[in-house]
């Protein structure tokens, strides 16, 4: 019955209202064309805080490693590119000492006719690297003992590239490029999957003493150019493996204010990488 009723109610009101529906409808129309504009104008303003939101994570930088916060990523990808400019301020001064240094012959005279410089050269590196060390943290000491670094170090290199086949040169130079870019993009690759590689520090570590006792023994016991071609892949896949894990290092464990002792690492890194290529191309070759 209750609903009988109802349904007649309707009928009813219906016949009833009749003459005023169009208006009814009309401003049912009305409110529609205005609930959809809102909706409409929520969905614009959604759309651009997503854009703000895409924006800002693009300007941040994807994920380092799983478990990041935005705010610490944003930090992290801030160290990074630090890390990597002075990185490349480095190389780029490398490869302007080293081309001076093959092209202005005096001076490439005077290092090889003078094996007491030259002894002086070898170990001025290692002089600069312990202050730099000390002051890494401390601007603007930490800069100019890098400079001081670089320079020195940046001289012996250019003295082994002044003896070396300008082919060899280059193909060392290609080579290394290659390796370190691919390297590296893996490593970041890696981390974000979630991969670590700091069980490779204890290998590597012995590796490299290994290949420095090696170096040693060299002096007094000379091998032959194959037995250096050898040495060289041997230590360029050692420094291959220090890419990979100093970078993951890089990514997760440096801390903001060890940006100094980070490019260094990465510099002796990819300079060892080309210097044991390099070796090992031009044994080959002999």
């Amino acid at each position: 019955m209750r609903k009988v009723d109802c349904g007649l109610v309707g009928i009813h009101i219906d016949a009833y209202t009749r003459v005023g529906s169009e208006k009814k409808r009309r401003r049912k129309k009305e409110e529609g064309w205005y609930h959809h504009r809102k909706m409409f104008e929520q969905q614009q303003q959604q759309g651009y805080t997503r854009a703000k939101a895409e924006e800002f994570d693009l300007e941040a930088g994807e994920t380092l490693y799983p478990g990041l916060s935005s705010g610490e990523n944003q930090l992290r990808w801030g160290f990074i590119r630090k890390v990597y400019g002075i990185l490349s301020v480095q190389i780029v001064l490398t490869t302007l000492v080293s081309v001076f240094t093959v092209f202005y012959s005096p001076i490439n005279d005077l290092l090889k006719g003078n094996s007491v410089l030259l002894l002086v050269l070898l170990f001025l590196p290692f002089i600069f690297l312990i202050p730099l060390l000390k002051y890494q943290k401390k601007h603007p000491h930490n800069y100019i003992f890098l400079g001081l670094f670089t320079l020195s170090i940046s001289s012996t290199v250019g003295v082994t590239c002044a003896n070396t086949d300008g082919k060899i040169v280059l193909e060392a130079l290609i080579l290394t490029s290659g390796v370190v870019s691919s390297l590296t993009a893996y490593a970041f690759w890696a981390s974000k999957k979630g991969k670590d590689f700091s069980f490779l520090g204890p290998i590597l570590f012995t590796c490299l003493f290994t290949l420095f006792l090696t170096g040693m023994m060299q002096m007094f016991f000379p091998l032959g150019p194959m037995a250096h071609a050898i040495y060289g892949a041997i230590g360029a896949i050692i420094f291959s493996g220090y890419i990979v894990y100093d970078t993951d290092n890089l990514i997760k464990r440096f801390t903001y204010d060890e940006y100094i002792g980070a490019s260094v690492t990465l510099y002796l890194d990819i300079l060892n990488l080309f210097l044991s290529i390099l070796r090992m191309l031009r044994e080959a070759n002999n």
